[in-house]
């Protein structure tokens, strides 16, 4: 049974109101009186901006909040000079990303429109100063965001921050059955855990997310399996998701605070993912996927999962990796990367890595370029460090800025000194088209192996599965022409995709066999009449 301990914060801003004498007041007066009522709030008639950074989890969150909204009657605003109230969903991985959204705080101060203030900023420090009077929605409380605006709109502050636990066991998070309203209509980002069982000692999500508490694995295949047939709740019926991305602080650590593990959601999930779904898998550190590689290496292989993995290394160096308390080593690591490699063609490893940890000497920051050199990573997400508040690295002393900014520098040359595409030229292959470029010039697609290629803009190719041949390579993407599209809508009981002048090749024959069936039947009957 869940239970509900909430640290909950109502201010209510109590208006004085006038009291005239009921006896020969002029219209004036009446209307000066009138303005020193309190205003009369309808909910479910404003229109909410809701603005998320960071990661995958925290769009995840902002869709589940929209898709509430929405289904209270609240119109959800593109742009916020339209909306009447802000939902801030932040993020506390990095100081830019704390800094727009503290300007945007400020921002909405300065234009006097209300805002809530989500995400894990907003539940790690909510006694900033510049969170003085906003109303705060917990990232474990956000099932109650109506209540949260509703009180907002009213004048009121409110904070809903509590840990959801059952039975004294913490919870993955809010009900998975709650609407949604989706920034891509084919993904379904679902979550399976929140927290994590680290002790990073740059992390400052930590603080917000806590520690491990996991979905159990029959809610989380049923919420793919309605997204795979309808959507899902606030959702049109012809509108399935064709592809599921799961998302949370720490893949490999699933299930362990409730005796599962991740290979035993990964094969339930696969029993309910048709021949047409795509399947990404998120971040995962690497101590706890150690423990299932054969596994994972068999899961990889199907053909409705991408191959494709994000395991963040963060430094080269075991010296460092221990000051972060990142409890494992290079070698580990290696040994993660090698062996998926040599098991599953073709898959992508993506990876991190921190520039100017307090601790790093210029030795250190030498392991890392050659551990870059060594796997040539197509995908490497580079970061400087930035001490954020409360945690252990921040009270160690910096390295010299200028320094942190040339190790950057470095890593991100050598990082662009090679080609990982080169040899894709003239591949031919079956890409699931979900998204558009930035630019809004082309359509994205993504092959087995999660490379993004870029085609025509042609509506027919969005939600569908594109052959194209790759005519030109760039660092971060293939451009494909198309040659035909496939089908998403056949569902076969293999796995394996079906392409159009197959089926098509297929009911001809089919047709061909019943008429020369028919023709033998009548025959007899021809040639007496003949006769």
């Amino acid at each position: 049974t869940s239970t509900r301990n909430d640290n909950l914060n109502v201010k209510i801003r109590k208006r004085k109101l006038k009291v005239s004498s009921p006896v020969s007041r002029s219209s004036q007066q009446i209307n000066d009186s009138l303005e020193d009522f309190p205003v009369s709030i309808i909910p479910g008639i404003q229109t909410v901006y809701i603005k998320t950074w960071g990661c995958s989890h925290n769009n995840s969150d902002g869709e589940y909040m929209a898709g509430q909204l929405a289904a209270f009657g609240y119109q959800i605003a593109d742009q916020r000079k339209n909306a009447d109230l802000w939902i801030l969903n932040s993020c506390t991985v990095k100081t830019p990303s704390e800094d727009h959204f503290r300007n945007l705080v400020e921002a909405a101060h300065n234009d006097g429109i209300p805002v809530v203030a989500a995400g894990c900023v907003s539940q790690s420090r909510p006694g900033v100063s510049y969170l003085d009077g906003v109303s705060i929605i917990g990232v474990h409380q956000i099932d109650r965001v109506v209540e949260v605006v509703e009180e907002t709109l009213k004048g009121n502050t409110v904070r809903f921050l509590a840990t959801r636990k059952s039975n004294g066991r913490k919870m993955g998070g809010a009900p998975l059955d709650l609407p949604k309203i989706r920034k891509n209509r084919f993904v379904e980002i679902l979550a399976i855990n929140t927290g994590c069982l680290n002790q990073c000692t740059y992390c400052k999500t930590k603080h917000a997310r806590g520690e491990l508490g996991s979905y159990p694995i029959d809610e989380l295949v049923d919420r793919a399996r309605i997204a795979f047939e309808t959507g899902g709740p606030g959702f049109d019926s012809q509108s399935p998701v064709v592809e599921l991305w799961l998302t949370s602080e720490d893949l490999g650590a699933y299930g362990k605070d409730i005796g599962v593990t991740l290979p035993d959601l990964l094969w339930r999930l696969l029993d309910v993912i048709p021949s047409w779904g795509r399947l990404r898998l998120g971040m995962t550190n690497p101590p706890y996927i150690l423990e299932h590689l054969e596994d994972i290496s068999m899961i990889l292989n199907d053909d409705r999962v991408y191959k494709f993995l994000h395991i963040p290394v963060q430094s080269g160096s075991d010296a460092v990796l221990s000051d972060m308390k990142r409890e494992y080593t290079v070698e580990e690591f290696n040994k993660v990367v090698e062996f998926l490699k040599s098991r599953v063609p073709k898959l992508t490893i993506a990876t991190d890595v921190i520039c100017g940890f307090p601790t790093e000497t210029e030795t250190d920051f030498q392991r890392t370029m050659e551990l870059v050199k060594r796997h040539r990573f197509p995908s490497l997400f580079i970061n400087q460090f930035f001490p954020r508040p409360g945690t252990p690295a921040a009270r160690l002393p910096r390295i010299n800025t200028q320094e942190v900014k040339t190790r950057t520098r470095r890593i991100t040359e050598l990082f662009r000194s090679y080609e990982t595409y080169t040899d894709q030229i003239g591949c031919r292959y079956n890409v699931l088209v979900t998204d558009i470029s930035h630019d809004g010039r082309f359509y994205v697609g993504h092959n087995d192996s999660y490379d993004q290629v870029l085609l025509p803009s042609h509506p027919e190719y969005m939600g569908n599965f594109v052959k194209v041949e790759i005519i030109e390579v760039g660092k971060h993407f293939l451009k494909g022409k198309p040659i035909e599209i496939i089908n998403k809508c056949i569902k076969l009981e293999s796995h394996e995709t079906i392409n159009s002048d197959y089926y098509r090749n297929f009911i001809i024959s089919l047709v061909l066999c019943l008429l020369f069936y028919i023709t033998l039947k009548i025959s007899p009957f021809i040639y007496n009449g003949f006769l």
